[in-house]
């Protein structure tokens, strides 16, 4: 199959660009399920006279249902995409890139979704269709799962789902509350994985950023104490990353605090702390939850970030070495690719 494409590159390298464009664009529908013609243009980055074009093209073949109400998927478009995605990683060159990363990071497996989700609303759903995928791959009976707050572990908490139910498995809480939307706290995210999946799961009713004072006494409840032993015990821990500046100043951390990070050139944050350049820890809040002693014990370490934006970041935390697996975005992706060939 790869010589197929690679034949097809040198010979008709037009026969791919148009095979990608029409994938695209069929993705894209079938991802929003259903979209006007004005705003899938915007999000392909195509004119609208071109993009009538196509579209016209893939409803002649019964692939696209195009109504005054707008456009949608048919069934036939559907399983076309399901035949094709064996193979358009491929199609994309992202296998090619996938491998690069993994063997450079030292990572047991990365997968990337094409588009960025900096710009696209449509390509953060299908990192978080990734995330669920790679999941899946490795939960198995009677786990414990410790999941991290983001808009992007939302995404994937919404679109998690299992043949069975999961009785014997626990989705918790890695860390304590973030003071944003609720919808991107961990303990919803928790619960919205166990609810989709029948398993189990339990809440971490405390702030995300403690004083030292309150996190000794925090951790005299019997309560807290318990909840906290279990997020501790997890097998698989599945955390996003941010930037450090952004994520400190969400979080309300002291401006002294900020200076101080910027000084020591603080890039990337994961699961609370804090990461430079070249993936050390140069800031750690005190926190129920997670410690980084339990993250470099955990069998099962996923990453799940994406965004040109995030690439730097993601660079960062994957240098500490202690994740396994990485679900990323094809713009993070291609950052993370040009500073590896900067070093």
């Amino acid at each position: 199959m790869q010589s197929l494409i690679d034949i097809q590159q040198q010979l008709l390298p037009d026969l791919l660009i148009v095979m990608k464009k029409r994938y695209l664009i069929l993705r894209q529908v079938m991802l929003s399920d259903m979209i006007g013609r004005r705003t899938l243009a915007a999000s392909l980055n195509l004119t609208e006279r071109v993009l009538r074009a196509e579209t016209d093209f893939l409803k002649g073949q019964g692939l696209l249902l195009i109504d005054a109400a707008g456009m949608r998927i048919s069934d036939a478009g559907r399983r076309l995409l399901e035949d094709m995605e064996p193979f358009y990683k491929t199609m994309f060159g992202l296998s090619d890139l996938e491998e690069r990363i993994r063997a450079h990071f030292g990572l047991k497996g990365v997968t990337i979704v094409p588009g960025d989700s900096d710009t696209s609303p449509y390509a953060k759903r299908e990192l978080g269709r990734a995330g669920s995928a790679a999941l899946r791959k490795v939960m198995g009976k009677d786990d414990v799962v410790a999941v991290t707050g983001g808009s992007t572990l939302a995404h994937l908490a919404n679109q998690l789902m299992t043949q069975t139910p999961l009785k014997g498995n626990w989705f918790v809480p890695a860390r304590g509350g973030l003071g944003e939307s609720l919808d991107y706290q961990a303990n919803t995210i928790a619960s919205t994985m166990a609810k989709r999946t029948g398993a189990q799961y339990r809440l971490l009713h405390v702030p995300d950023h403690l004083s030292d004072e309150a996190y000794m006494s925090l951790m005299q409840e019997p309560n807290i104490r318990e909840i906290v032993e279990v997020i501790r015990s997890a097998r698989i821990v599945l955390h996003g990353i941010g930037d450090a500046m952004v994520m400190a100043r969400r979080r309300r951390v002291d401006e002294s605090v900020i200076n101080a990070m910027e000084a020591e050139k603080a890039l990337a944050e994961a699961f609370g702390y804090y990461f430079d350049r070249n993936g050390a820890v140069v800031h750690k809040m005190s926190t129920a939850g997670l410690r980084l002693e339990d993250i470099m014990e955990t069998e099962v370490v996923i990453a799940i970030a994406g965004g040109r934006s995030k690439g730097e970041a993601i660079a960062a935390v994957m240098r500490f070495g202690h994740d396994d697996m990485l679900v990323t975005d094809e713009a993070a992706a291609l950052e993370i690719a040009a500073i590896m060939d900067r070093e």
